[in-house]
């Protein structure tokens, strides 16, 4: 699967999603802009290692990536409806986390791609769950989905 991280803010949250993914064989795209330096000492710490064993791309337009690939992709959002646990996951999903501080806000995808979205539920009127942590549940549903069938390097 690929992790998609949308307009990331927070260093530490990537650096985290870093090594979710490496110890689940996904790939990691992130789309500009970033809010931080894929140098910064930061990212690098709360990563650590695992930078070198995961495939990371830094792409410019998210739309244009999306309009390429003939895989599913979905996008998860606190203002989604459908709960994540209703989708049935393939290892070849695109699955998209919408940036910290604005999620999907300042984009058309919700209008362009409506089914596509979902959430994970939480209180109502809980603020919403920590990137890092929301990228976890998604990835280990998808991956229970698939029989914990992860892809080394």
């Amino acid at each position: 699967m690929q992790i998609v991280l949308y307009q990331p803010q927070i260093p530490q949250n990537t650096g985290n999603i870093v090594r979710t993914c490496s110890v689940t064989g996904n790939d990691l795209r992130l789309i500009e802009p970033l809010g931080f330096s894929i140098t910064d000492r930061w990212l690098k710490r709360s990563g650590l290692d695992y930078w070198e064993g995961v495939d990371v791309q830094v792409l410019d337009n998210l739309e244009n990536y999306l309009e390429k690939t003939t895989h599913p992709f979905y996008f998860f959002s606190s203002k989604a409806t459908r709960p994540y646990s209703s989708l049935i996951f393939t290892p070849h999903d695109i699955l998209i986390f919408g940036s910290e501080t604005d999620g999907f806000s300042n984009s058309n995808f919700f209008q362009r791609w409506p089914d596509r979205f979902a959430q994970i539920p939480m209180l109502p009127g809980a603020r919403c769950l920590n990137l890092a942590t929301s990228v976890g549940i998604v990835v280990y549903e998808a991956s229970r989905q698939n029989e914990f069938k992860f892809q080394s390097r």
